[in-house]
């Protein structure tokens, strides 16, 4: 195995009703002025922002409130809710929502202590503090409620840039599975893709000889039960242990537990980035509809690797005299869960009505090598024709 640090310091409080915690928990964690974030209208009309608003208001807590965020959270509303959080004397932001809402907040939270533009944290420079922030989650995707990653779009260009810092470990969040049922199917499918592709992202990368079955072990789990439990939460979407099931998946896949000791890929989401920020596609949409053909690309990289992926993933049968077949069929076997699940398989389908050129394929390709500055991925290093090729096979 290889060396490893582990910090995931974020207190979870899962269960029925634990929203209505908000308001001492925040007081517990020395909040004084609060805003609240959050994204569209859902909040409101389920009556869950008026059970946050009376649990602050019972903990004495005066809070100013932000709307608007967007999936592909745009860095416009971030400028906004820095501004705000200035003006009215915020020293705590809380998210309500999925990760869009979660990841502007986590932006917003970077920016209010900091001179500079906040989008030179999406640059490379690295963020030496933030405010304080905490999440209510709507919705079992991104894991950004636990993890130190959050990815912000700049209008300008369009470009979709991640930032990764301890900075962004949110001090608790509180996760309701009640609250997922009412999400569309679309958004339940897109959750359910990304809370895969997480723990995928981190099991297909490079055997380096080091054995890191314990981690492998558990992100098998991982996606065995994403597999067997996404489908109820689409035919019977107030299963209360369906949706607790892959609400915490979510949470683990992406707080690194499940790629501890082993190098990562990373490719597919890279690649989805520069989709999203071009065609703002949902982010699970846009993994789908990618990783099919980065896959067959990568995987005579380690065949025996995608071979284990389909056994003790997808229940396949080894073909040991021709390990690559059962790596293969690993492959169609997650696509055919994606397109279970109703979700793209191919840029194609995700985008039915786009015409999309090699100049386009060329211009996606060199914005993910960030102008020429570098390669992606962990299982093959892609550089910009790998890149070009793998979308052009995707389409």
């Amino acid at each position: 195995m290889n060396n490893f640090e582990f910090f995931s310091p974020t207190k979870v409080i899962f269960g029925k009703g634990v929203e209505e915690k908000v308001g001492a928990e925040l007081k517990a964690w020395g909040a004084t002025k609060v805003l609240i974030h959050f994204g569209g209208g859902s909040v409101i009309r389920s009556g869950l922002m008026a059970r946050v608003e009376a649990s602050l208001n019972e903990a004495g807590l005066p809070f100013v409130s932000l709307g608007g965020a967007l999936p592909n959270p745009r860095l416009s509303l971030v400028y906004e809710g820095i501004e705000l959080c200035r003006k009215e004397g915020v020293d705590f932001v809380l998210a309500i929502g999925g990760g869009s809402a979660v990841d502007s907040a986590k932006g917003i939270a970077q920016g209010v202590p900091y001179d500079g533009d906040v989008w030179d944290f999406y640059s490379g420079k690295a963020p030496t503090t933030a405010l304080p922030h905490a999440n209510i989650i709507t919705l079992a995707a991104t894991g950004s409620e636990t993890s130190n990653s959050n990815v912000i779009t700049k209008e300008e260009g369009m470009l979709k840039r991640g930032c990764n810092t301890d900075w962004n470990r949110p001090r608790f969040t509180l996760m309701n599975p009640e609250l997922l049922y009412t999400l569309p199917p679309y958004q339940t499918s897109c959750g359910v893709v990304d809370i895969l592709m997480h723990t995928f992202e981190r099991y297909l990368s490079p055997n380096t000889g080091d054995v890191s079955e314990v981690t492998d072990r558990i992100a098998e789990a991982i996606m065995r039960t994403v597999i067997q439990y996404g489908p109820v939460c689409l035919e019977k979407p107030d299963d209360y242990t369906a949706r607790s099931e892959v609400m915490w998946a979510g949470s683990i896949s992406h707080n690194h537990m499940t790629g501890l000791g082993r190098k990562t890929d990373w490719a597919s989401h890279q690649m989805e980035h520069e989709l999203g920020g071009m065609y703002d596609v949902a982010h699970g949409a846009g993994l789908a509809a990618v990783w099919g053909s980065w896959a067959r690309y990568v995987c005579d990289e380690d065949v025996m690797r995608f071979a284990r992926f389909a056994v003790n993933v997808w229940g396949l049968n080894m073909n040991y005299d021709d390990p690559k077949e059962t790596a293969l069929a690993g492959i169609v076997a997650a696509e055919d869960f994606f397109r279970k699940m109703e979700m793209p398989v191919s840029i194609g389908e995700m985008l039915p009505d786009v015409t999309i050129t090699d100049e386009t394929i060329e211009e996606l390709a060199v914005k993910c090598t960030f102008f020429g500055k570098r390669t992606i991925g962990g299982m093959k290093r892609l550089g910009k024709e790998d890149i070009m090729a793998i979308l052009k096979a995707a389409l």
